[in-house]
């Protein structure tokens, strides 16, 4: 494959992990980029340089309900508002993982990559 680092962000819960090993399952260089802890907003790019960046979003109670707690924790707004507002206007794929199940997720982010790579 073509593909340089594919660089994985998103907020907790969103299926980060379980995307990254399933591209690497399949030869892709696949990082997960744990923005959503860091306070330099471009931190995304100095730690992975990701040649792609796909973003991966999720409901905040969706992701509560994945954690197994009731209601997001307010922390969880700033992830969104501040820590990741910055990979996700920069991302070059975008998924709301909410009601999707991981395989699907998996086959929009293979249909992507594999559509760039015949662009190129």
């Amino acid at each position: 494959m073509r593909h340089g680092m594919i660089g994985v962000v998103g907020p907790c819960s969103s299926g980060k992990s379980t995307l990254v090993r399933a591209l690497r399952a399949r030869g892709y260089a696949a990082k997960e980029i744990r923005q959503e802890h860091s306070a330099a907003p471009t931190m995304w790019q100095r730690l992975a340089r990701p040649e792609r960046l796909i973003y991966l979003d999720v409901d905040p109670f969706v992701a509560a309900q994945r954690e197994g707690l009731t209601e997001p924790p307010s922390w969880w707004a700033d992830e969104r508002d501040f820590r990741l507002a910055h990979a996700r206007a920069h991302c070059d794929l975008y998924v709301d993982t909410t009601a999707l199940t991981p395989e699907e997720i998996l086959a929009r982010v293979v249909g992507f990559l594999e559509g760039v790579e015949r662009e190129a």
